[in-house]
């Protein structure tokens, strides 16, 4: 008797939960997809798999043993088809991910040809292959978009650390300086590159560091954060001026290291240690355009500068943003050298290959097919590398205006004075580095 009712309250339950489905992947879709969405996938995966792989030709027929009579071959009918071997099917957060053992002489490449029909016949959103451990490869299946409409929750701060958006796989994207100290950003207009600043400078705004403006269109976009900017350079004169600074302060930091007997201002004692910096270069390409003769020098001197800013800056507290819609080796040598210490690489929307080549072409080439094929009504999409060598797609926050100014605004009096880059607060720093 027991036993039957355990059994009818389990029915009951099951029933319950399909009929609550649809309202639930609405309301809840996390909730919908552990309890509903992720066994479904599961089962679909496993009755599917076998012939799958038969159709798309992945998985390998067994030859039967061959037998020689005299001057004879004798050989049996070809056996059943052997699919790969299918790993655990991990539970992630709007997804699942598998890794699956090659056969021998199988490649990644031959699995990630099929992800259109792994993505149909399992009936989720989206399929990305990577390179598993030496043999395998891992499969990350996504149940929906989580880049349609990124939200990001309210995390503790971390110095030079800045929560911007959403990757594709639903885990918050990050820019961290202290991981990556300069990052190159690119994107045509309206691709969602300025809303991409915008939500890095609201994340650096509350921190306490030093931020500086290079703007060279008359500071149309960097100037909303100009109450938390320590300096905004909106001329090529200017910026030179700014650069040559930042670059006497860069070198007064490693006399201070060297004194001290340590590699970076981060082994300094808190006492000594200096105010990070963040150099955010809005249109490089207006930087290294030469339109008369007598701007050569000037040119040629910024290109030096930012060169060693990205050289040296990395311990000693100074990083680099380098964003632009047009960055390309036609720019001149300086933008390719400094594209080769710009680590961190964001591509949006953009209107040329080159630049897409620029930002990623060195990196990944399926991170470049993936980077032109962002299209218009994808604005704040991007492909961006990672930390482990690979590539994914993400997704910026949209912060207005409006929002950007009230940040800054709020947080002008963390704004350290330039030059000298006295703490405002006055007060000792440590811990905050770690």
């Amino acid at each position: 008797m027991i036993t039957q009712l355990l059994w009818l309250a389990l029915v009951l339950a099951v029933l319950s939960l399909l009929v609550a489905g649809p309202t639930l992947r609405r309301s809840a879709p996390h909730v919908w997809w552990c309890l509903l969405g992720y066994p479904q996938t599961v089962l679909r995966v496993l009755f599917t798999w076998r012939r799958l792989t038969t159709v798309t030709g992945l998985a390998i027929p067994r030859r039967p043993p061959r037998a020689i009579l005299g001057e004879m071959t004798v050989s049996g009918d070809p056996l059943k088809p052997v699919p790969p071997r299918l790993g655990t099917l991990k539970l992630r957060r709007g997804g699942l991910e598998l890794a699956i053992r090659l056969h021998p002489g199988q490649v990644p490449d031959q699995f990630t040809a099929v992800t259109d029909a792994l993505t149909h016949a399992w009936r989720v959103h989206s399929v990305r292959v990577r390179p598993g451990a030496r043999g395998f490869v891992t499969v990350t299946a996504l149940a929906w978009d989580p880049l349609a409409a990124p939200t990001i929750p309210h995390l503790p701060g971390r110095l030079l650390r800045a929560v911007v958006g959403l990757l594709e796989d639903g885990r918050t994207w990050a820019l961290d300086f202290r991981l990556v100290p300069h990052w190159l950003i690119v994107g045509a207009t309206r691709s969602g590159k300025s809303t991409l600043i915008a939500a890095l400078v609201r994340q650096l705004a509350p921190q306490r560091v030093a931020l500086f403006g290079i703007d060279l269109k008359g500071g149309l976009e960097l100037s909303l954060f100009e109450p938390r900017l320590s300096a905004l350079a909106a001329t090529r004169t200017e910026a030179a001026a700014l650069l040559t600074g930042l670059v006497a302060e860069t070198e007064a930091r490693m006399a201070l290291c060297r004194t001290a007997g340590v590699r970076s201002v981060w082994d300094l004692p808190a006492k000594l240690r200096k105010t990070p910096i963040v150099v955010i270069v809005d249109e490089v390409a207006e930087l290294y355009l030469t339109p008369t003769r007598d701007d050569k020098a000037e040119v040629a001197e910024i290109s030096v500068n930012l060169l060693r800013l990205a050289q040296l800056g990395a311990a000693l507290g100074v990083h680099l943003v380098v964003a632009g819609q047009r960055v390309g080796s036609d720019l001149g040598p300086g933008v390719t050298a400094l594209r080769a210490q710009l680590a961190g690489r964001i591509c949006h929307r953009v209107n040329d290959p080159a630049t897409a080549e620029m930002a990623l072409g060195d990196l990944n080439k399926d991170a470049l097919a993936a980077a032109q094929q962002i299209t218009l009504s994808e604005p704040g999409v991007a492909v961006t590398a990672t930390t482990d060598g690979q590539w994914t797609r993400a997704r910026s926050v949209h912060v207005t205006p409006e929002q950007a100014l009230r940040v800054a605004r709020k947080h002008a009096h963390l704004t350290p004075p330039w030059p000298g880059l006295t703490d405002p607060a006055g007060e000792a720093q440590e811990g905050i580095y770690l």
